[in-house]
């Protein structure tokens, strides 16, 4: 779960590819809508660290670590 929180900080909705791909998408489609409007990506990005950190457990608890 650490280094799909180290990729999303350091990369944004790209780093969510680690952990979950439809997320990722759908992040990068909602942050670009949201970059042309606003400068909402301080909103969008700790909602990408939450989403990749549940897909990350998710993941790891279905794994059994």
């Amino acid at each position: 779960m650490g280094i799909a929180i180290l990729l999303l900080v350091l990369f944004g909705p790209l780093g969510m590819f680690y952990s979950t791909i439809s997320g990722a998408i759908i992040m990068m489609v909602v942050c670009g809508i949201i970059a042309i409007f606003t400068f909402g990506l301080l909103l969008t990005w700790p909602i990408c660290i939450i989403w990749a950190a549940v897909a990350a457990s998710n993941y790891n608890m279905k794994l059994g670590l």
